[in-house]
């Protein structure tokens, strides 16, 4: 799908801000023409999460829609666009279920703002949901490699397989929506990236509000001890249960993405601070730019490791989210 001899700006999830995504398009030298975004030498790789909890959802996804049919951008699917085609996809008898994403509050207040900001444009939405199954659920590059959450390659060779370009259609997402299906376990890995369940039945709430019994962990660590050692996502595990060795079986069970694998960009993970590579061969462009945090790029050229200086990202500034 991709030239690995092209230079990209890869661009870490937007979730519906749409005039920071023009800031910082702007700022990477892409300029408005015939009504779409282009830079005259390099393309744009969007990360996933364009929808959801942001004020400007609708706008952020005509401005990447237009990109990716003007030969300007290429995007793949995260784990928002997936919950919105699990929303509106109706489960296979057989399952109990009405939907494949069950209608749960929960579930629709993650979904609620985007459902809310198409209310009067229908017809939009339902171009936007059919396009959402044009989006690979990964790209390699052979040099470089691009999915949402998490490389697995123990589901990627077998749904490479299956579809070579990445890309699903309706029944499989239908078929996610059976517990320990081959297809439930490709959306959950690799749009939204490898867990631990808590000890004795524990639950943290984050800082989004939503209750887990779970905690997202690092697929990348070489010699993890404790669960601190393994924990990723913005909400700090109590002390207690940071410094809880982890078992043998616990240790066996955990991803390793090695370092002398192709470089991988990810989105998903909330980080903050200054953006930076994780490893030389790794990283993560999500700092939480709908939480007034940073919408950020990777400027990707010919280099072999990721360099801390081609980082860009623009701040998010509240008017953004107020308005």
């Amino acid at each position: 799908m991709l030239d690995p001899a092209r230079s990209y700006d890869l661009i870490g999830d937007v979730h519906g801000c749409a005039q920071t995504l023009e800031h910082l398009l702007d700022t990477l030298g892409y300029r408005v023409q015939a009504g779409v975004w282009r830079h005259p030498e390099r393309i744009a790789l969007f990360l996933g999460d364009i929808i959801d909890r942001g004020p400007r959802i609708r706008e952020a996804l005509h401005i990447v829609h237009d990109m990716v049919m003007a030969g300007q951008a290429f995007c793949i699917m995260g784990n928002h666009e997936f919950n919105a085609l699990g929303w509106s996809t109706p489960a296979p008898p057989d399952t109990g279920k009405q939907f494949v994403r069950e209608h749960t509050p929960r579930h629709a207040r993650l979904l609620g703002e985007t459902l809310a900001q198409f209310e009067g444009h229908p017809g939009d939405w339902h171009d936007f949901l059919n396009w959402f199954y044009e989006l690979p659920l990964f790209i390699d590059a052979e040099r470089f490699r691009l999915v949402h959450a998490c490389w697995d390659a123990s589901l990627i060779e077998p749904l490479r397989s299956a579809h070579g370009d990445g890309r699903v259609d309706q029944a499989f997402v239908q078929a996610s929506a059976v517990p320990g299906s081959f297809a439930s376990a490709v959306f959950d890995r690799l749009l939204r990236g490898t867990d631990m369940r808590l000890p004795h039945g524990m639950t943290l709430t984050g800082g989004d509000g939503l209750t887990r019994a779970s905690f997202r962990t690092k697929f990348w660590e070489d010699n993890p001890q404790t669960y601190g050692d393994v924990v990723f996502q913005p909400d700090a595990l109590p002390e207690r249960v940071a410094k809880r060795p982890l078992s043998d079986t616990e240790k066996s069970a955990l991803l390793r993405y090695g370092v002398d694998e192709p470089l991988l960009f990810v989105g998903h993970y909330w980080r903050s601070g200054v953006p930076a590579p994780i490893r030389p061969n790794l990283a993560c462009l999500d700092y939480s730019a709908v939480l007034y945090g940073k919408l950020v790029a990777y400027r990707l050229d010919q280099e072999t490791r990721i360099d801390p200086n081609k980082f860009v990202w623009v701040d998010v500034k509240r008017p953004e989210i107020s308005q």
